[in-house]
């Protein structure tokens, strides 16, 4: 038998690597983040894509857990509870907030920027003015991703803006409600989560939306016509609760703002590219999908003219000086 003086040491080397086999990882950070958005939306897709990367660039120490469809909370309340710490992270339709502040809802103004080009030319000239106000509220934005340009759908026929007169009109933020009332329709406030609920029972019957919201809630069940009128691109702005970010190393900090650039990138080119699959899919289930009469889409720019100019009046300098640099 060895003396004990020998075994001493070995036996207390044994028991530290013991405990370290046992003893818990570096603690890990967790972050849920808040969409209103179903988990198969482009959108919803690219935020899980933005998640896996900050969790692989970290080297495991943030884990972002994405909450889709509005299960945390409903799309009007995810910046609130992001700016209060109720959940740390989320996504919004950024022109649900317009009445608010008319700077949210630049990208809705009608017929301003109608291409993506002219989109990404627009969120560069107003991304200043968005990230001081949200800055403000205690928000970090991280990026931001539009959808497919908006449409006009229609339970009828539709080759003038009079013929929407009397039309149940789904409105998601003041610049659709606006439109609503320029076009004699009776405007309904609906959110994404609950179209088409308000679809099927025919609460709405004409909308201006995206081929891909159409797609989301499979508008064909109700709604036979589709118009490529094209109007404005609307963006999701993902953002995360500045003290949060905050409480993160740099190491960490640098790794969610990398995955956030490459989302971006990656989200535009993928509405870009989403867009006519979704107009295909809407005639393939039988819609009738057009571009506007030129009597429609001469409507539709009066209209957008006298609501830009309204728009303008309420932005003041802050709103003309990203116009005005948007137009350069």
């Amino acid at each position: 038998m060895a003396p004990f003086r020998t075994l001493a040491p070995a036996l207390l080397a044994a028991g530290l690597a013991a405990l370290a086999s046992t003893a818990p990882a570096a603690a890990q950070t967790k972050w849920n983040l808040a969409s209103a958005y179903p988990a198969d939306n482009f959108h919803t897709e690219n935020l899980a894509q933005f998640a896996k990367d900050v969790e692989a660039a970290s080297g495991g120490k943030l884990a972002v857990t994405l909450q889709p469809n509005a299960v945390l909370f409903k799309a009007p309340e995810i910046k609130r509870a992001v700016a209060t710490g109720q959940v740390q992270a989320g996504e919004v339709l950024l022109s649900i907030h317009e009445n608010e502040d008319p700077i949210f809802g630049i990208d809705v103004v009608p017929f301003l920027a109608t291409s993506y080009g002219a989109s990404k030319k627009l969120w560069d000239a107003s991304r200043p003015a968005v990230e001081k106000k949200l800055a403000a509220q205690g928000i970090k934005v991280l990026y931001a991703v539009p959808w497919p340009p908006q449409g006009l759908f229609s339970k009828n026929a539709v080759a003038k803006v009079d013929d929407l007169k009397g039309a149940k009109w789904r409105a998601y933020n003041a610049g659709t409600s606006r439109i609503g009332e320029a076009v004699g329709a009776q405007s309904v406030t609906v959110q994404q989560a609950e179209l088409a609920q308000a679809l099927a029972t025919g609460v709405v019957n004409a909308l201006i939306t995206s081929s891909a919201t159409g797609n989301d809630v499979k508008i064909w069940e109700s709604i036979p016509y589709f118009y490529d009128i094209q109007a404005w691109l609307p963006k999701n702005v993902v953002f995360v609760n500045q003290a949060a970010f905050d409480a993160l190393d740099k190491p960490t900090q640098e790794a969610v703002l990398k995955a956030a650039a490459a989302a971006e990138a990656r989200g535009w080119k993928l509405s870009e590219e989403k867009t006519k699959a979704y107009m295909d899919i809407l005639a393939a289930k039988g819609m009738k999908v057009a571009p506007p009469a030129p009597e429609l889409k001469a409507g539709f720019e009066k209209i957008g003219g006298t609501l830009t100019e309204a728009w303008l009046a309420k932005a003041g300098p802050a709103g003309q000086e990203i116009i005005a640099t948007y137009k350069k």
